[in-house]
C-alpha cells in the first residue's frame, strides 16, 4: 500500500490537493501494529497535503480496543473511530460469529470516551432471525443512553456462497425476513428522530454537527483517492478500482505498477450517479443542480419520472429538492433506478 501511495498520480497536481479526510477501513485496520499505521501515515503525509483539522477515522473491532491502543491511535492523529459493535445482545453476536461479547461491546464505548474520543461511530445490524423488536429497541436504547454521536445501521444481508448463506440453505440457521427488516428499520427511524438524531443518510444517523465528513464526501460526489486491493478512486468523471486479488496486487506493486481498471463516466452515468447518491441523503436530489449541470431537459424528465412516487407518498418536494419520505426509504434503490436517465442532455 505504501508503494501504491508513492506511485499514485490519479489526479493531476496531486500534491496541490488539500486532503480533508482520511479513512482507514474496508477491513480490520485496528489489528495493525502502531509501527505499521505510523508508516502509512508517513507515506500519506509525504505524498499529500493533509489539512491540520482533517477528520481521520479508524475502523476498529471492540476486541481490539483497549486503553493502550486508544492512546496510540490518538497520538498519531486519529480523531474518529468507527466501531463494529453490531449488537449488544450476546446470542445474536454468537449467531453472527462475532469475536467480541456483549459486555465487551458496552465496555469499549466507555473506554473510547475515557480516552478522550468525542467523535466516534458504531455499527448496528437489524433484521437477523434472532433479533425481535424488544431486543432491537434495547440495542438502540443503549446507543442513545450512551450518547453515541454517530450510528450507522444496516439490514443483515446474506451474500451468496458465504458460510452463512450455506448454513441457511441447509436449514442450520434461520432465513432472514425482509418484512421484519422493514419493520425494524421504520422503528429505528422513529426512535432516532425522537432522540434528536439527524437521519442524514439512509443508513446513517448523527447528533447535530457529528456527521461523518468522509462518508458524506461520497454522497456529495467529491473526489477521493483509495489504496489497497479492491480500492476505488474517483475524480468526478473517472472511476478507478484496484484488482481484488491480494497476491496479484502485491506482485504488481513489487514491479512498480498499480494494478487497476478504470472507466470514464458518460454524462448520463454522471447524472445517474448523482441521483443515486443524493437520493440517499436528507437533502435529496436538487432539481436546480440537475438543470444547471445536465440541462433543463434532464431536470424535466426527472420530475416526470418522480410523479408517481410523489403521488404515492414515497417522495416529497422541499426547496426545489426531491426527498424520500420515511416509507420511501424502504424502496430507495428501486426509486433511484426508476429515476435514472436513459440519456442525459448536455447543458446549454
Amino acid at each position: 500500500m505504501i508503494k501504491e501511495i508513492e506511485l499514485t498520480s490519479f489526479f493531476e497536481a496531486a500534491n496541490s490537493q488539500i486532503i480533508k479526510t482520511v479513512y482507514f477501513g474496508g477491513g480490520t485496520p485496528s489489528i495493525l501494529q502502531e509501527a505499521d499505521l505510523q508508516e502509512l501515515f508517513t507515506a500519506l503525509h509525504t505524498k499529500f497535503s493533509i489539512d491540520a483539522g482533517a477528520e481521520i477515522t479508524l475502523e476498529a473491532n471492540p476486541d481490539d480496543i483497549n486503553a493502550s491502543n486508544l492512546q496510540q491511535w490518538k497520538s498519531m492523529g486519529i480523531n474518529r473511530l468507527s466501531v463494529g459493535i453490531q449488537s449488544f445482545v450476546q446470542d445474536e453476536l454468537k449467531w453472527m460469529n462475532r469475536a467480541h461479547t456483549a459486555t465487551e461491546a458496552i465496555h469499549c464505548i466507555d473506554e473510547i470516551k475515557e480516552a478522550g474520543f468525542d467523535n466516534f461511530s458504531i455499527d448496528l445490524i437489524y433484521g437477523s432471525p434472532l433479533l425481535d423488536n424488544e431486543h432491537w429497541k434495547r440495542n438502540v436504547d443503549i446507543a442513545i443512553e450512551k450518547n453515541i454521536p454517530h450510528i450507522s445501521s444496516y439490514a443483515l444481508t446474506v451474500e451468496p456462497k458465504t458460510p452463512l448463506d450455506k448454513l441457511i440453505a441447509k436449514n442450520v440457521k434461520a432465513p432472514v425476513s425482509s418484512d421484519r427488516q422493514a419493520e425494524q428499520f421504520l422503528l429505528l427511524m422513529n426512535w432516532m428522530e425522537t432522540a434528536g438524531y439527524d437521519h442524514y443518510e439512509i443508513s446513517n444517523f448523527s447528533l447535530p454537527g457529528m456527521r461523518s465528513k468522509h462518508n458524506s464526501s461520497y454522497w456529495q460526489g467529491k473526489h477521493y483517492y483509495a489504496f489497497g486491493p479492491s480500492a476505488h478512486s474517483f475524480d468526478g468523471k473517472k472511476r478507478r478500482w484496484n484488482i481484488a486479488n491480494n497476491a496479484a496486487y502485491i506482485r504488481s506493486l513489487q514491479n512498480n505498477k498499480i494494478p487497476f481498471e478504470e472507466e470514464l463516466l458518460t454524462i448520463t452515468q454522471q447524472l445517474n450517479e448523482y441521483i443515486m447518491t443524493s437520493l440517499r441523503t436528507m437533502e435529496g436530489i436538487s432539481t436546480k443542480y440537475v438543470a444547471i449541470l445536465f440541462g433543463e431537459a434532464a431536470a424535466d424528465k426527472l420530475m416526470q419520472s418522480a410523479g408517481k412516487w410523489l403521488a404515492g407518498n414515497k417522495l416529497y418536494q422541499h426547496n426545489g429538492s426531491l426527498i424520500l419520505t420515511k416509507e420511501g426509504k424502504l424502496f430507495a434503490d428501486g426509486i433511484a433506478a426508476d429515476l435514472f436517465a436513459e440519456q442525459a442532455a448536455m447543458p446549454n
